[in-house]
């Protein structure tokens, strides 16, 4: 049983192969997203074209589609959050990871992804980077001539922040 690309955890076979092959279509946008993962790892560039929205493949080339698709090594697939996209949705987001190697180089393709259905069919319409977060402190920040929050009895300037 060779396993989906997309990392369901299903065989290919019962995954993501009867949408790359036209036998069925996804439900949801999570299942669409998935789909066109293992299209990339699969060179499958003619589902990945079929599968953006009507409105926006005119700002999709295939041909680099298919160069990106070729010289990559694809590892995973990480859905991070998704937010609405199921069967009963017309839009839904999806935030990924798809993790590749290119040139021997590994790379992190992060990416808020948003779909819509249109005719009972989902399409992909655009991606961007997510946002990022800011990070917070959950400790209160230390001053460089207070003590130690290890507890040696040292200022921190003479102890961890060295």
């Amino acid at each position: 049983m060779k396993k989906c690309p997309c990392g369901s955890g299903n065989s290919y076979a019962n995954c993501c192969e009867p949408l790359l092959k036209g036998e069925k279509k996804a439900a949801t946008a999570e299942e669409l997203m998935r789909s066109r993962y293992s299209a990339y790892v699969n060179n499958e560039v003619d589902y990945l074209i079929d599968t953006v929205h009507p409105k926006k493949r005119k700002d999709h080339d295939a041909e680099g589609i298919r160069a990106w698709s070729e010289k990559s090594e694809w590892h995973s697939l990480e859905i991070l959050n998704t937010s609405m996209g199921g069967q009963e949705d017309v839009e839904g987001e999806v935030e990924f990871v798809a993790r590749y190697s290119e040139k021997g180089n590994r790379h992190n393709h992060h990416e808020l992804a948003y779909f819509k259905k249109k005719d009972d069919t989902w399409f992909f319409m655009d991606g961007q980077p997510p946002e990022s977060k800011p990070f917070v402190h959950e400790a209160p920040k230390v001053g460089r001539n207070e003590p130690c929050p290890c507890g040696s009895g040292k200022k921190f300037k003479k102890c961890c922040i060295a």
